[in-house]
């Protein structure tokens, strides 16, 4: 069904459908029918910012214990382990977001759910360290287990109030739960056993959203769901950022300064700024409300954005290495530090051009600008300022995506 039908089937007054917000926030009950796809001015609630805010905590701590880890030379197992505990964080965010998009009756009830997956978020991040220091997931996985649980009884309540997506609606509530006991009878398999396990799970759970909606969509809701994935890719920019200020900082209080430690504070902003203006250089909006292709690129974008958010995440704590490098306080080589730069900073340029800008542009010469200038920024882990070459790629390229966009600008304006 494509998003016009089930926005037409929203305007003609669907069971359980809201047309709007409600004239009261915060009533004891409501009925938890689908929100209308098509509903104006929909945006993020001050309880999705509550929680988004709450799961930075996770992010901070993924970011600072991978930083520890490369610090101590362990990157093979350091970034084996932020991309299993950074799923965790990724994939709860993610279906709680979808899920709120097509249901959320704002009632003390449903309060009351994210309340406890807010909760299990904090369990979750103060489980990051052992995890990346032992392997230990107990704490994680209780922590998720909580968030998801939470969330799979907010799918049992959506089905008792919407008979019409009752099937999709189960199925996502079965599937969560069944993985759910998946992640805890992993904790019984010996630590060094467990890695197939964990492949498994998460395969899983990333098919059953596309297993529960194959039996009908959710009324989700393009720019609310766009508005969310933007403010969640600010708050995973804004946590790099302060990473990597905070050991740029201590670099600067341990050997007051250097050429290096300047050039590696300079390309860190610089990066930060380029990433900021190439993720927002288009909308998401304008990609998921076109309506004959929204429900194709749905899957692939919302999943692509592992890769943008881990990649934002991964750079704090690789501009952190660098800087520890560059005063000889961590065991990184001078070209492993380097591609701690560089690698999250490509993989964050290929991913948000290859989801993000490709399908809503097709401009010919982004074929080559985008896969040269990332093939650039991975060459600049042996350069002497790996950070510093990366930010100015970075910025070269905005440079080329903004000026035709400014010329059509400056001519739309003369001509009106």
């Amino acid at each position: 069904m494509s998003t016009d039908e089930r926005t037409a089937g929203a305007v003609r007054g669907g069971r359980g459908t809201r047309r709007g917000l409600p004239a009261a926030t915060g009533a004891r009950w409501r009925t938890m029918g689908g929100r209308d796809p098509g509903e104006p001015h929909r945006t993020a609630t001050s309880l999705e910012l509550f929680f988004d805010l709450c799961f930075v905590i996770a992010v901070a701590q993924v970011s600072a214990s991978l930083h520890a880890a490369l610090d101590a030379g362990a990157y093979g197992t350091g970034l084996l382990r932020f991309a299993i505990v950074f799923f965790t964080i990724w994939w709860a965010w993610m279906n709680f977001t979808w899920f709120s998009s097509a249901y959320d009756p704002d009632d003390i009830p449903y309060r009351l759910a994210v309340l406890v997956q807010i909760t299990g978020s904090l369990v979750l991040a103060a489980g990051v360290r052992r995890a990346f220091d032992d392997g230990d997931l107990r704490v994680i996985t209780i922590g998720y287990v909580v968030l998801r649980t939470a969330l799979a009884a907010l799918w049992l309540r959506a089905a008792l109030a919407d008979p019409a997506r009752r099937r999709t609606t189960l199925r996502f509530a079965l599937g969560v739960v069944v993985c759910q006991v998946g992640w805890v009878a992993l904790l019984a398999v010996p630590a060094g056993a467990r890695l197939p396990g964990i492949a498994v799970l998460v395969l899983a759970e990333v098919a059953v959203p596309v297993w529960a909606q194959s039996a009908g969509m959710t009324p989700w809701h393009p720019h609310h769901i766009a508005e969310r994935y933007e403010l969640f890719t600010l708050i995973v920019l804004g946590e790099s950022v302060a990473s990597a200020t905070v050991a740029v900082r201590d670099a600067f209080d341990r050997h007051q300064g250097t050429t290096a430690l300047y050039a590696t504070a300079g390309g860190g902003v610089l990066m930060a700024y380029a990433m900021w203006w190439l993720y927002f250089a288009s909308p998401a909006y304008t990609l998921l409300a076109t309506t004959h292709q929204a429900d194709r690129r749905r899957f692939p974008w919302a999943y692509g954005h592992y890769l943008v958010f881990a990649s934002a995440t991964a750079e704090g704590a690789g501009l952190a290495a660098y800087a520890d490098h560059v005063t000889r306080h961590g065991a990184l080589s001078q070209t492993a530090a380097g591609a701690a730069v560089t690698v999250p900073a490509a993989v964050f340029l290929l991913t948000v051009w290859g989801v993000h800008l490709r399908p809503q542009q097709r401009r010919t010469y982004e074929w080559l600008v985008f896969p040269g200038a990332a093939a650039g920024i991975l060459a600049a882990a042996w350069s002497p300022a790996p950070a510093l070459v990366a930010g100015a790629l970075l910025a070269g390229l905005v440079a080329v995506i903004a000026a035709p966009r400014a010329g059509r600008d400056v001519a739309a304006e003369g001509a009106g």
